[in-house]
Parts: structure tokens; C-alpha cells; sequence
């Protein structure tokens, strides 16, 4: 088992069509995990910054609502086996044009060019949220079967 530097965590988490697993708690304090499709991205100072949408009724929108921090772990299921854990702060929007944006990058990521504009309008109607985390710290290793 190894670290993974800067480099090779965000070369990791960007890597085709890897889902994450978004970590957050219900209201009386129970653990929730749930997959989510997300992108990786660069705020213009180069920290990198989490991606993802959500419906307003889900658990998880309403648990970043009541507490905006949450764990996403991104893992590699083949052998050697990796995985990046990333600890972040959440900050939702429903401004349409961003939401429709990164709706389409994400639906571009998962389902690929030719349905990505569909999907981002599918996923950018009202009482979809658009989650823009800041990525607090990491926690990355490769090789854990090595």
C-alpha cells in the first residue's frame, strides 16, 4: 500500500466513470451512503472542488442542508485496489444555467457526448440542486493489495 501524491489522487478520481460514495448523516444521527456521478474540477485558485447534482427531496440534499460537511471515498475495485477519500464542505444552488452546465459536463462523464445534453436537462430542472464542494482533505492511497 502507497500514498497517492496531488497528482495521482485527481488523475484517479477523474478516470472514467467511477462512481463516488457520498457519506453523510440523517437527522438523528445515522450514517447515509449513497452513489453519486460528480466531477472533479479546479476552483480559478487551482483547489480542486467537487461536482455533483441532487433532487431537493432526496436524503442526501436534505442532510447537506442541515449539515453541509460530508465524505465522498471514489475506490478502484480491481486488483492492486486504490481509493481516495475526499472530506469536503458543501454549498448547494439551483441557479439554472450553472446547473444546467455541470449537469451536462456530468451526464458528458457517465453517459457519454452524444447523451450529455439530454441528460443535462433532465437534471437540471426546478428542485434539482447543483452541490459545489470544497474539498477539505484527502486521504488517497494505490496498491492496497500489493
Amino acid at each position: 500500500m502507497r500514498p497517492m501524491n496531488e497528482g495521482q489522487w485527481r488523475s484517479f478520481v477523474r478516470t472514467g466513470t467511477r462512481t463516488g460514495k457520498l457519506a453523510t448523516h440523517r437527522k438523528d444521527g445515522r450514517p447515509h451512503v449513497t452513489p453519486v456521478w460528480f466531477l472533479l474540477d479546479d476552483t480559478p485558485d487551482g483547489e480542486p472542488q467537487l461536482l455533483f447534482t441532487t433532487w431537493h427531496a432526496s436524503l442526501k440534499a436534505r442532510a447537506l442542508l442541515r449539515s453541509p460537511r460530508f465524505a465522498l471515498c471514489v475506490d478502484d475495485q480491481e486488483p492492486p485496489y486504490s481509493y481516495v477519500m475526499l472530506d469536503c464542505t458543501a454549498r448547494l444552488t439551483e441557479d439554472p444555467e450553472e446547473l444546467r452546465h455541470w449537469a451536462t459536463r456530468i451526464g458528458a462523464r457517465y453517459m457519454g457526448e452524444d447523451l450529455a445534453e439530454r441528460y443535462g436537462a433532465r437534471n437540471s430542472v426546478p428542485g434539482e440542486y447543483l452541490v459545489r464542494a470544497t474539498v477539505h482533505e484527502v486521504l488517497a492511497y494505490g496498491g492496497i493489495a500489493d
